[in-house]
């Protein structure tokens, strides 16, 4: 795919994290625009085989990879779909292990490759489709925050796109004006289910609390992230990295209603917004579709009603995560690395009952520092750096936390928490 001039041709997409929330929204995206979309691909971590294998068979996937089961066992499974839907003679590709993601993400009869698994373990799958050459439709943050520049360097022009509803809002604003006529980015957040509470307040939320957001239906991990404004701070660095935008041009504002996805302010004064009722339908579309939009995607707003759409400053010392990020990406190195793998130890922690919902983010705190005194930050940053250093996070937290067994390898432990996106 020439990436600089783009056609309306008929695209193959490999999905990375099908039984998660992205990916099966994107699933039903492609099934509605079967004139633009086919399935090339698809993975998942194994947590749900069953609903993996009738994905393959009704899309007749031409491969497919699984990371917790064996190939035996996803032959298996796919062979009872298959016999269930009375589909003959349907024999894909089959992957497994650690690197099956990875592999259906070079897999090379794909043009797009959507990278939706739930944390910093989608590193190496998003470093494998820029490889491939296959234009990537970014999803999965994490990679992009763990790896920074690695991913950058790795990305052709026009190569990376925007997922996540607040970066493709920023995406679509920006075709209004050029770089440098760009003075501020202004990313919103719904203010999650604790919105208001102070501090205090927050000592002694339930994780049931936690993981009830009051406009999007995402996974455990994410939603933890978006209660306690570490997605939000991830979303500000991804902006950074994604729009070559200076950080302290980058603000977050808090939007209930989450409709206004984000918006970009320009030197004249004028702010461009982008709106549209909360439905990640929409920005998976023009994320595979890039730059093309997918006629009914989503619904639009319903302009012959009335609504009222607040905005409100975030209360950054209850919420302390977006400055803590902020000064740990202009820090550099593997810095961020250690920031994403320590929160996804400390969500794990939480939910187990180890810690309160503010050790979340102190915890994050601490292991920066700790790392910071050791100043080990530097140095060329490359796969094998951030692994290293978020293998190290990853210890550091668990230990903080009371958890005595060895974390899990890319992300938070057990199959309820991260990987319930892979």
């Amino acid at each position: 795919m020439d990436f600089s001039n783009p056609t309306r041709q008929y695209r193959r997409v490999s999905i990375l994290g099908s039984t998660g929330s992205i990916g099966t929204q994107a699933l039903e995206v492609i099934a509605a625009a079967p004139d633009r979309f086919g399935v090339a691909g698809l993975s998942a971590g194994g947590r749900n085989l069953e609903l993996l294998a009738r994905q393959a068979v009704a899309v007749r996937a031409p491969a497919v990879g699984v990371a917790s089961a064996s190939e035996s066992d996803l032959e298996r499974a796919i062979a009872q779909a298959a016999d269930a839907a009375g589909v003959r003679g349907y024999a894909p590709v089959l992957f497994s292990g650690d690197d099956a993601a990875a592999k259906v993400a070079a897999w090379p009869d794909a043009d797009v490759v959507l990278n939706g698994i739930t944390g910093s373990i989608g590193l190496e799958p998003t470093l494998a489709a820029l490889a491939a050459g296959h234009l990537l439709a970014l999803a999965n943050k994490e990679s992009l925050i763990a790896g920074g520049a690695l991913v950058r360097a790795a990305a052709a022009p026009g190569q990376l796109v925007p997922v996540d509803s607040e970066h493709s809002a920023i995406a679509q604003a920006l075709r209004g004006g050029t770089a440098d006529e760009v003075d501020r980015l202004v990313l919103t957040a719904s203010g999650g289910p604790f919105r208001g509470r102070t501090r205090a307040q927050l000592q002694h939320v339930t994780p049931a609390e936690a993981v009830a957001h009051p406009t999007w239906d995402m996974g455990r991990v994410i939603s933890t992230n978006s209660a306690s404004m570490v997605n939000k701070a991830l979303e500000v660095i991804e902006a950074h990295l994604l729009f070559d935008i200076p950080l302290e041009r980058i603000d977050v504002v808090v939007h209930p209603q989450s409709v206004i996805h984000s918006m970009v302010q320009f030197i004249d004064g004028s702010t461009l917004a982008q709106a549209s009722p909360p439905d990640m339908r929409l920005p998976i579309a023009l994320g595979i579709g890039w730059p093309f939009r997918v006629p009914g995607s989503a619904r639009a707003c319903d302009w012959s009603r009335s609504a009222e759409w607040t905005f409100e400053p975030l209360d950054e010392e209850a919420f302390p995560a977006i400055a803590l990020a902020k000064r740990a990406a202009a820090e550099g190195g593997t810095r961020m690395a250690v920031y994403n793998a320590a929160n996804e130890e400390a969500v794990e922690a939480f939910h187990r009952g180890a810690i309160g919902f503010p050790e979340i983010v102190d915890t994050v705190s601490a292991v920066v520092d700790e790392q910071r005194a050791r100043e080990v930050a530097g140095g060329e940053l490359t796969l094998d750096a951030v692994l290293e250093a978020e293998r190290w996070a990853r210890t550091s937290a668990r230990s903080r936390c009371g958890l005595v067994e060895s974390p899990a390898p890319g992300g938070a432990a057990g199959p309820e928490g991260q990987k319930e996106e892979l």
